[in-house]
């Protein structure tokens, strides 16, 4: 049987090009400067709030990265990853949840082996024509540009956990 969005249990993203609209920017001393969406931060936020966790698998290091981790309260995190396949598996061992209650969100080759082994892949409307179609969902918003946010109401009204998220703040 195919996982349904209703099974994931833990959401790994990508950072470059998912996160982030895939820009690095360096600064005079050379470090990295990231941008994030504050949506996609909420949404990131409103699954752990569900009781879904979230982790991170990247190839790069960044002091950006660890920041915005630590402001969204996200400890599970495999940065500078060279090969995401094993690095998922890592993460599968360290928190006891299946790969078929996982679901990664990629937008590049290097992101293929993650997808190709978890239960719900998703990419960003701006990917790679190859990572689109191992994904069972292409966002109708670009990596940094709200992408995450989609994926995350996607989870939660599947879910069936939207509605009252959503009337908390109407009453």
């Amino acid at each position: 049987m195919h996982p349904g969005l209703n099974d994931i249990r833990l959401l790994l993203l990508d950072v470059d090009g998912v996160l982030t609209d895939g820009g690095i920017t360096y600064s005079d001393s050379g470090e990295q400067i990231k941008t994030f969406h504050s949506r996609d931060g909420f949404g990131l936020r409103l699954l752990m709030d569900s009781g879904i966790r979230v982790g991170i698998i990247t190839g790069r290091v960044s002091k950006a990265l660890r920041h915005r981790c630590d402001n969204l309260g996200i400890t599970l995190l495999c940065d500078g990853a060279k090969d995401k396949a094993a690095a998922l598996e890592k993460i599968i061992l360290e928190t006891g949840i299946p790969a078929g209650n996982i679901a990664f969100v990629g937008d590049d080759l290097m992101d293929l082996p993650v997808m190709k082994k978890v239960g719900v892949s998703f990419c960003v409307a701006d990917a790679a024509e190859e990572v689109k179609q191992y994904s069972r969902m292409v966002t109708t918003r670009g990596g940094g540009r709200g992408a995450v946010r989609e994926i995350c109401e996607s989870i939660l009204k599947a879910k069936g956990l939207w509605e009252n998220i959503r009337n908390q703040y109407l009453s």
